[in-house]
């Protein structure tokens, strides 16, 4: 109401404006006088940004989605993967991170990656949220479409806090809870916030390239990944790696937690439309049929190398169809998702199998394997399929090839700058309190050892 009362007044001082203009200059018609008024008043009202309450539920509504796929939908994935003696610790390291980077996002986080332009980085004129209030509006991708800047902040907020989140399944079961929280920290702070704003942000480099991330496979899952593969290497492998068994202790949570993601996602993608509009079917159904593809490519996959498709696989390849969908599905066609969504489920089963062991590192949930190589293939095929020739929705000058260097350059430069950046945190961490739990702290389980409770009262 207050948004219609606004307009109103708006127009109706123009249109007296409108009166002014027509007593100096024109005709002296009554007509033309009122046919001035009236056009001034429309001009304004359409000019006037608008606010559509079905965006803003449609927003909400993503926003509890996405928070969905990181509690419990993440954390029951993350869970049933690792060794019961750990449960708990998984759970608490995504629900304690995921909080941690919102409380931080309000802080400085929003105002850095979408505050002001800059190349790499925004600046702190929001600090604290100043100047936000509920009349606040952001942009959508429709020119004078605004939904509310608070409905906006907590949207980005989720990706922030489940990005942060996906990094500690490479260095489960063996760190310090901690040194996890200082780590994220640090690492939201210098490397999440200039890879948002360089992709999304005004001015951002890669955005002012051209580079393609509809929902955020190079902000999220390349720079997650590229931060886990090196606390892998970093924290060391866990004790007794290769030589004891250390199989997933709940396939059953694992798959209730991969359907969680699979639902949440929808708000993921859909939710970057930032609108409720017609486009917003697109990655909607990129997100389903993508997904869809990649786990029937890693199930032929297991069975054509293992002879037996598995339960494991087929959340794995529902979670690497998800990934590798999310940079593309504003910018492809259905087609192309489910080749993009096929492409990657074969990719990422050879990430965790052949490239892990090329790797050498002990990457405990596969991170890299899944978020790194789905993202990569995804971040890199939006350049091939976002043509409109291929039924993307790239214009009429949309080429492939310069399109494939443009991303090329995004997929490179959220790599190198995240690994670098988490390189450098690491032993920032380890130095300050140490990244590791003693020996007799790991053999007995980070949940009594970390945490004093298990998730199995027998």
């Amino acid at each position: 109401m207050k948004n219609w009362l606004i307009r109103i007044c708006l127009a109706l001082g123009l249109a007296l404006a409108g009166v002014g203009a027509w007593a100096q200059g024109t005709d002296g018609t009554v007509e033309a006088a009122a046919e001035a008024v009236v056009a001034v008043a429309v001009e304004a009202v359409e000019a006037a940004p608008t606010v559509d309450k079905g965006d803003v539920a449609w927003m909400m509504v993503a926003t509890i989605l996405v928070v969905f796929m990181v509690l419990p939908g993440l954390a029951l994935f993350y869970g049933g993967l690792v060794r019961s003696k750990n449960m708990l610790s998984v759970l608490m390291q995504v629900m304690v991170v995921f909080s941690l980077i919102a409380v931080l996002w309000a802080v400085y986080g929003y105002s850095l990656a979408f505050g002001g332009e800059g190349l790499i980085i925004g600046n702190l004129d929001k600090m604290f949220l100043m100047g936000v209030t509920p009349d606040s509006l952001a942009e959508t991708f429709t020119d004078g479409v605004m939904i509310p800047e608070y409905v906006f902040i907590a949207f980005q907020a989720t990706f922030a806090g489940i990005t942060c989140a996906l990094i500690v399944g490479s260095f489960a079961e063996r760190i310090k809870f901690g040194a996890v929280l200082l780590f994220c920290a640090l690492w939201f702070t210098f490397s999440y916030l200039p890879i948002a704003h360089m992709v999304w942000g005004a001015g951002g480099y890669l955005l002012d390239k051209g580079a393609l991330d509809f929902a955020g496979g190079t902000v999220v899952h390349i720079n997650a990944a590229m931060a886990g593969l090196v606390g892998a290497y970093v924290v060391g492998k866990r004790i007794g790696y290769g030589r004891e068994a250390m199989a997933p202790h709940s396939l059953t949570l694992t798959m209730v937690g991969a359907s969680m993601l699979w639902v949440g996602w929808f708000g993921f993608n859909a939710g970057s439309n930032l609108e409720a509009n017609a486009f917003v079917g697109l990655p909607f159904i990129n997100t389903l049929f993508a997904t869809a593809a990649a786990v029937l490519a890693w199930c032929i996959g297991e069975t054509l190398s293992k002879g037996k498709a598995s339960m494991l696989g087929a959340a794995s390849g529902a979670v690497a169809g998800l990934v590798a969908i999310t940079p593309a599905c504003g910018s492809v066609g259905p087609m192309g998702g489910i080749v993009i969504g096929l492409v990657s489920g074969f990719l990422c089963l050879w990430g965790v199998t052949g490239l892990k062991k090329v790797l050498g590192a002990d990457d405990s949930l596969d991170v890299f394997g899944v978020h790194g190589i789905g993202g990569i293939v995804g971040a890199l095929l939006v350049g091939v399929f976002g043509s409109p020739s291929l039924g993307g929705t790239g214009d009429e000058d949309f080429a492939i090839a310069s399109q494939l260097l443009i991303q090329a350059e995004g997929v490179v430069i959220t790599m190198v700058w995240s690994g670098v950046v988490a390189f450098i945190v690491y032993k920032i961490v380890d130095m300050i309190i140490g990244l590791r739990v003693t020996e007799e702290a790991e053999r007995e389980g980070l949940d009594i050892s970390s945490h004093g409770e298990t998730a199995y009262n027998r």
